[in-house]
């Protein structure tokens, strides 16, 4: 067996990050739906080929740390050791002969010997940078995991909008919608929504560390 793993969301100051793992027998049985990196397709396009992998996989796991869970780990652990973490929780459901993993550190060799030693089975690891431009496995994978994390940030907006009717944009940093919400969230409520990650510096420098937000 073969599984592919990717994250989303491991950058934004809004919402959780999803690790999805993906799980089949032989690669060929994703081939001819033009699988591909997530960022690359449109929304509309993902949730079609979620539906897709979903009936073609063998297995598929998702692992999800909340705003709040980042936080407290984030206390002890840098977000790469959090996304390790996670990457070995797929692993150990999903147990596979060999995983393509998407690295998360600049050096791809100690990624994987990082995410061997965790596991308490053999197995190979092949760890790469765009691992979901080089292995549709692993596009599988990143489609599941932006999918299901686009599912809790429309949720997320939901309920924020039931206090503040303005549209809360992507969640990342480099968003002017989604910073916009917190200001004018901040401003009129003088504290932090819920499902914002309080350890990113974008939040500290929002709510210019005032311990009231916190």
């Amino acid at each position: 067996m073969i599984c592919g793993i990717d994250e989303a969301g491991r950058g934004p100051v809004i919402g959780p990050m999803v690790i999805a793992g993906v799980q089949v027998k032989d690669e060929k049985v994703l081939d001819g739906f033009r699988i591909r990196d997530s960022k690359k397709c449109s929304p509309e396009r993902r949730e079609r080929l979620a539906e897709t992998i979903k009936s073609k996989a063998d297995k598929i796991h998702i692992v999800v740390f909340d705003a709040d869970e980042i936080d407290e780990l984030r206390k002890r652990f840098t977000i790469n050791e959090i996304e390790v973490e996670g990457f070995c929780r797929v692993m150990r459901v999903l147990r596979s002969d060999r995983y393509y993993v998407d690295s998360a550190d600049v050096d791809e060799k100690r990624f994987a010997n990082e995410l061997r030693r965790r596991l308490d089975f053999d197995a190979e690891i092949i760890s790469s940078h765009k691992a979901e431009e080089k292995f549709v496995v692993v596009a599988a994978a990143s489609i599941i995991a932006k999918t299901e994390r686009d599912r809790f940030v429309r949720e997320i907006e939901k309920e924020l909008r039931e206090k503040l009717d303005m549209p809360l944009g992507s969640g990342y940093p480099s968003d002017s919608v989604t910073i916009k919400f917190l200001k004018e969230w901040i401003k009129r409520y003088g504290k932090l929504p819920s499902h914002v990650r309080k350890s990113w510096k974008t939040i500290r420098k929002l709510s210019g560390r005032q311990s009231k937000l916190w």
